[in-house]
Order: C-alpha cells, then sequence, then structure tokens
C-alpha cells in the first residue's frame, strides 16, 4: 500500500513539473536562447518538483525483499 502511495504521489509531482516545463517552452519564443531557457528551467521549483516525482516513482517500483518466502 505504501509503494501504491508513493508511486501517485511521484506521478502527481511528474506530472506538475512536466507541465511548468512545456508551458515554459514559451520563452524560446520571446527571444531566449536555449543555454538561457535551460538555464531558467534549472533554477525553477518545478524542475525540482519533476525530479523529486522521477525518484519517488523509483523507489516505489523497487521490490521490497522484507520476506525471504515471497513468491
Amino acid at each position: 500500500m505504501f509503494n501504491i502511495c508513493l508511486f501517485i504521489i511521484g506521478f502527481i509531482l511528474a506530472t506538475i513539473g512536466l507541465f511548468f516545463i512545456t508551458l515554459y517552452l514559451n520563452l524560446l519564443i520571446v527571444g531566449y536562447s536555449f543555454f538561457e531557457f535551460v538555464y531558467f528551467i534549472i533554477r525553477s521549483i518545478y524542475c525540482d518538483l519533476f525530479f523529486i516525482g522521477i525518484i519517488l516513482i523509483i523507489l516505489s517500483l523497487g521490490r521490497n525483499k522484507q520476506n525471504g518466502l515471497l513468491l
């Protein structure tokens, strides 16, 4: 049950982060160069949300081997 909740929270955070990163693609149209865009995205909190979400998803998919008799 814990892994399912961790997966859902990670998925929500990754979705929010990716949504805002995609939304900020409009900065390229305004006149930012690609490197300025990447620098802006790395500094924003939404980039952190995306990576935290991905890490939580990876952690939730890991297998817990607490009981050696599991088949």
